[in-house]
């Protein structure tokens, strides 16, 4: 019995440790957040759309946008860290990634209570176009490598 509760006991533990350590290198990633979108619409798709469906795509489409843009001159994919591109991990640096991140969230968060109020005001087809920028905003992503000069 003794064995059991002591064997439990640890397997907890490095359960919790395993789950923090994880929870310590996620932090520090240059982009964190949604960063893609699951499909990209055609005119017609989108004209077919009732307006709710067109808003809750403009606010996903931001929702990418506001978490990668910012950051595209160090990634343009999740998962990267300071230490992948040589960034020192110094408290300074992280220090100011957190404050990055707390600042972006706090944007965005803001900008989405904006949007929840004022974008069911607007035109279909002015959503129906800021959607199609976005979405084509976020396929030249894929073609970023080719800008970079060596």
């Amino acid at each position: 019995m003794k064995a059991r509760t002591t064997f439990f006991t640890v397997i907890f533990f490095m359960i919790l440790s395993i789950g923090y350590a994880q929870k310590d290198k996620l932090k520090n990633r240059l982009i964190t957040g949604k960063v893609s979108i699951s499909k990209y619409h055609s005119l017609e798709e989108l004209k077919r759309l009732p307006k709710g469906d067109l808003l809750t795509l403009y606010t996903e489409r931001i929702e990418v946008i506001v978490n990668i843009l910012p950051n595209i001159a160090f990634a343009t994919k999740p998962n990267v860290t300071m230490s992948s591109l040589g960034i020192p991990e110094t408290k300074e640096n992280k220090k100011a990634l957190e404050a990055n991140e707390k600042a972006s969230q706090e944007y965005f968060d803001s900008t989405i209570q904006f949007q929840k109020s004022i974008l069911p005001y607007s035109d279909s087809k002015d959503l129906i176009a800021a959607i199609l920028f976005y979405e084509q905003t976020l396929k030249s992503l894929h073609t970023y490598n080719d800008f970079k000069v060596d």
